[in-house]
């Protein structure tokens, strides 16, 4: 690698391998890490970048003689192998697998930084660890002597883990921009030339996607944090206010990227996007369809019903959002209560009415239902189901996974038959970790099975999700 008489240090960023049951990538991308490879170039660093998730990376085509299978809209599957379970999963009778590329072609990526100064490794799941483990231990090999610093969701949520097993030689818990500059400052005696206000959301970067071999979609982030306060989510863990970015800040990032890089799609990342729309949503789409951008929008997470109305209907329609999901969890009124309070069945009901008379179909409104959380009962599940389908919607079946520091954490860890304080691969969703007697595993196939069979009988495809 040359090295520019302008820069500093050599910086490493590291996505690594998701290990896992059941993957696919729902837009998936390591938007934190690549806002701190801007941040850092600011800082007159040389950024390079590894991506373990590549679904286009050339030595995996060489290799394999294939590519996944990828969607026109930015979505796909990543490269498999069957691998070896970890000894706590073995009794369960699914194939575990690593994501991303082979462990040989990560070693080769390595290898053409030799003159790295320092690695930046990030992690998502708390489940996934295995695979952030494993990419450590690699770097450790392939470049001996060189600091590894991990961050990111794992690495927060299960900190102290991660300190006594990752093998980092720093692990930072929750937003790493100020950190990241600090721990160089004090590594290499590095002087921070800019260092945004973190309340300034708009005072970041653009994330350096240009560093990927290519740019499908382009993750979007408005706005950190949430409002409401549900008791199974980590937001309010990682985020103590709901920051907002400039909705023309949002217009001019989606416009350089349309015009820079071709993108046609993007996803939002958002919490909260749609809380006070007047004020965030709408605007921004107004800007868009003033600036004559052509371009597809998708919200893989959860989107608040509450705020759906006739306008917002009809501009989310005629500006493209084409993947609309909303955060539903439960018709029972008891639960709504008691997880957040953030919707009710009227507001679900009216909502999809709304977005049909926009010129949405049912196949297009997917409403998350949360299965498997402490003591729930297979009837509210399967009475959650027959709502959606009453609404005109489409049922999105998500497994609970237990995050350590949410409300309802502590009732996680009363109900599951798994160790989930000790070991943080019992919090996979697939495990149905707080399953009981009356909804068990069983009950819970039989019911996804139901939920194909009827969206096959209506023509729909199947409404169910993986293991992420």
């Amino acid at each position: 690698m040359l090295q520019d008489a302008s820069m500093s240090k050599n910086i490493l960023l590291i996505n690594p391998w998701i290990y896992d049951f059941a993957a696919y990538d729902f837009w998936m991308k390591p938007l934190g890490l690549l806002t701190l490879g801007s941040l850092l170039r600011a800082n007159r660093h040389r950024v390079s970048y590894i991506d373990c998730l590549n679904p286009y990376s050339e030595p995996m085509l060489k290799k394999t003689g294939r590519s996944p299978k990828r969607h026109a809209y930015g979505h796909g599957r990543f490269y498999r192998q069957v691998i070896e379970k970890p000894s706590c999963l073995k009794a369960f009778p699914r194939s575990y697998c690593r994501y991303g590329m082979d462990p040989d072609v990560f070693r080769a990526e390595l290898g053409r930084f030799s003159d790295t100064d320092i690695v930046l490794v990030t992690s998502m799941m708390t489940y996934w660890y295995p695979g952030v483990f494993d990419a450590i231990q690699i770097v450790r090999e392939t470049l001996p002597g060189v600091p590894v610093v991990l961050g990111g969701k794992y690495a927060s949520l299960c900190h102290e883990h991660a300190l006594a097993e990752s093998g980092a030689d720093y692990v930072i818990s929750g937003r790493g921009e100020k950190q990241i500059l600090e721990l160089l400052r004090g590594i290499f005696n590095e002087e921070i030339l800019f260092s945004p206000e973190e309340n300034d959301l708009d005072a970041l970067p653009y994330p350096a996607f240009d560093l990927a071999d290519r740019i499908d979609q382009v993750p979007l982030i408005t706005s950190l944090g949430c409002p409401y306060r549900c008791s199974y989510c980590s937001s309010p863990l990682f985020y103590k206010q709901h920051l907002r970015r400039d909705p023309g800040k949002i217009a001019d990032e989606i416009e350089y990227w349309h015009k820079n890089f071709g993108v046609a799609d993007f996803s939002f990342y958002d919490d909260a996007l749609l809380v006070n729309p007047e004020s965030s949503i709408v605007p921004l789409l107004h800007d868009i369809k003033r600036r004559g951008i052509d371009c597809r929008f998708h919200c893989p997470n959860g989107l608040h019903v509450r705020e759906i109305d006739a306008p917002l209907s009809r501009l989310l329609f005629a500006s493209g959002f084409k993947t609309i999901r909303f955060g539903f969890e439960t018709a029972r009124f008891e639960a709504q209560e008691k997880t957040g309070g953030k919707v009710r069945n009227d507001e679900l009901r009216r909502a999809v009415a709304h977005l049909k008379e926009a010129g949405y179909k049912t196949r297009d409104i997917g409403v998350y239902l949360l299965c498997g959380l402490p003591d729930q009962k297979a009837g509210d599940v399967s009475g959650s189901i027959d709502f959606v389908l009453r609404c005109g919607a489409r049922p999105v079946l998500a497994e609970y996974s237990p995050i350590p520091g949410t409300k309802m954490w502590p009732e996680a860890v009363a109900a599951s038959v798994f160790d989930i304080q000790r070991e943080p691969l019992y919090h996979n969703n697939t495990l149905l970790c707080c399953r009981n007697n009356d909804f068990s595993y069983e009950a819970y196939r039989r019911m996804k099975e139901r939920v194909k069979a009827l969206l096959w009988e209506t023509g729909l495809p199947d409404g169910t999700t993986g293991s992420n």
